[in-house]
């Protein structure tokens, strides 16, 4: 009893729940998961573009006179679940495509900020919030996380004409180590394999608690007593 009384620090930061909203009475624990994660997937990748533009200026400088500006225009278009004009109407996986090719001219930062969650949100059947009679297929998530793992590789390892990164991300030299871009998208990753590994669970769950609703029926027979 006093384990379950003790305060765990909270000096790095505390965890924190969302408020009550209505719509929660027409969800399952599992559609919360899932909404939860989402949410969390978008600001790694909001997080992401920061950390993108901060190392690439000259990508924000594309399309706006300030970088704060630029991350407020991938905000919007993330939220409304826009395409991005300038990879010519593309979506999910076609989007990362182009917005990784060499001949890109845009702003690649939100090119492919954009180009992930297009596909992490089309890998959910195009949505961001999940009721009772929503149905996603795991496998799509996992796919998911394999194309964020796709483009995190390609991302690290091609060259433009010049021979340069297509961006600077993470950083490594005698006398720098910076991998909190990696560390992000990681993060990315294993949510998207934590969810799916959860559904794949949960429906397995589900048909061996019917079986065994079958099964027990004779059993919770009410018998005579007189």
């Amino acid at each position: 009893m006093a384990g379950c009384a003790s305060q765990a620090p909270v000096e790095r930061g505390e965890v924190q729940g969302q408020s009550f909203d209505g719509a929660e009475l027409l969800q399952s624990d599992g559609n919360r998961v899932t909404a939860t994660a989402m949410r969390a997937n978008h600001q790694s990748l909001l997080l992401l573009a920061d950390k993108l533009y901060r190392r690439n200026p000259s990508e924000w400088r594309k399309t706006s006179t300030t970088r704060e500006a630029a991350l407020e225009r991938i905000y919007q278009v993330m939220n409304d679940q826009l395409a991005w004009a300038p990879l010519g109407g593309r979506r999910d996986v076609a989007a990362l495509s182009a917005a990784l090719s060499v001949e890109f001219q845009g702003d690649r930062v939100a090119a492919f900020i954009i180009a992930c969650a297009d596909t992490i949100v089309t890998a959910h059947n195009g949505k961001r919030e999940f009721y009772y009679l929503d149905s996603i297929d795991p496998q799509h998530i996992y796919n998911a996380a394999r194309n964020m793992e796709t483009a995190l590789w390609i991302l690290n390892t091609r060259r433009d004409t010049r021979g340069q990164p297509l961006l600077l991300a993470n950083e490594l030299t005698p006398d720098s180590r910076n991998l909190s871009f990696e560390r992000e998208f990681g993060k990315i990753i294993g949510r998207l394999d934590m969810l799916a590994t959860y559904m794949t669970e949960r429906y397995r769950r589900a048909a061996i608690s019917y079986v065994q609703g079958v099964v027990a029926a004779p059993l919770l027979v009410f018998l005579p007593v007189k």
